[in-house]
């Protein structure tokens, strides 16, 4: 392949590895397992292509003592290497690795979360390092698609996209013996196993801290397209009808547990205060200003608890208030839930 269909490719490869990275961040219906899947075979694509892309712009930039662009050049590649190598030794190790880094004020974190954030820094230093030389492809010329399509048929370029796929496949399928030889089990959005009823590890996508709630002045506000506003303190909560659910909940952070929650359903409470017929989304906010939005379908499904394995929800884990929502990410079961918004 030729220095330019290598550029290329890293830049394609990157977004497509973000992309499906982030989407896969709300993905947590097995039906979109098929999404991790991808995730995993298009990093095996990008190794080869980082690699192949190392072992060629290197030795042009010290001949051409191109200082700045080798510096560039190393600080994409040291982002491509520890993203990848974060994502295969996560799978490989078998295990919960975690990474304290509370001493340094960062708090504590999993090798996954750190692959997540690497590969998300990568993706500007692909686009910072590739378009001054290949900026045509965005406003391109009347002869420069017909010149990149006879280019992206040829007997090299097809060999280059097929090594591509292979090494995706190989490195996707070595990874995940390595792991079974070493005993380690996933979900299939890739997070590990906690033991099942336990109470849930405190974690919060930014690494913020608990806020401090009021229990004597915090309430539960239902506002929107309702037929009257509502306020809850937990005692009317409870006067609404409380369930028990099973539920996993999915940590972006990697790991993932089976427990009870105990709480009010949040259709009871919509109902309480008569949601619109018109009204088709609910927005879920917390007291941090985190909040998700769920059709009113999805909605219904949820329960907003005060309760987790069998005792009081802990603050770290979200009380007074958090919402459990069946087949989504973590990132969508908002913790110090104060506000519900009917739209």
């Amino acid at each position: 392949m030729s220095t330019a269909s290598i550029d290329r490719a890293l830049a394609v490869l990157v977004v497509a590895m973000a992309t499906t990275g982030l989407l896969s961040l709300r993905a947590g219906h097995p039906e979109q397992g098929w999404l991790f899947v991808v995730h995993g075979l298009l990093a095996g694509a990008l190794a080869l292509t980082v690699a192949v892309k190392i072992s060629r712009s290197v030795p042009r930039a010290l001949s051409g003592r191109s200082v700045a662009r080798l510096a560039l050049g190393l600080v994409v590649s040291l982002f491509a290497v520890a993203a990848l190598s974060g994502g295969y030794l996560w799978v490989a190790s078998g295990e919960l690795i975690w990474i304290d880094a509370g001493g340094a004020g960062l708090g504590r974190w999993t090798i996954l979360t750190l692959h997540a954030w690497a590969g998300l820094i990568l993706v500007p230093l692909v686009i910072v390092h590739v378009l001054p030389r290949r900026w045509r492809l965005l406003r391109p010329g009347r002869d420069t698609l017909a010149r990149v399509g006879d280019r992206a048929f040829t007997r090299r370029a097809l060999l280059g996209a097929g090594a591509m796929a292979i090494a995706g496949v190989a490195m996707w399928a070595i990874a995940g013996i390595i792991e079974r030889a070493v005993g380690g089990v996933r979900r299939f959005t890739g997070s590990r196993w906690l033991a099942a009823g336990g109470v849930p590890i405190p974690t919060t996508f930014f690494g913020e801290p608990t806020p401090a709630i009021d229990l004597a002045t915090w309430s539960l506000t239902v506002e929107g397209a309702v037929d009257r506003r509502t306020n809850h303190d937990l005692a009317s909560l409870q006067a609404l009808g409380e369930v028990e659910s099973t539920a996993v909940l999915d940590c972006t952070s990697g790991w993932a547990i089976e427990t009870a929650w105990r709480g009010v359903p949040l259709s009871a409470v919509l109902d309480e205060a008569v949601v619109a017929p018109a009204a088709r989304r609910i927005e879920v906010r917390s007291v941090t200003g985190w909040g998700t939005s769920l059709d009113i379908a999805d909605a219904r499904r949820c329960v907003l608890a005060w309760s987790v394995a069998g005792r009081a929800l802990p603050a770290a884990n979200g009380a007074p208030l958090r919402l459990i929502a069946p087949d989504r990410r973590g990132l969508d079961w908002v913790k110090w839930v104060d506000t519900i918004r009917v739209e």
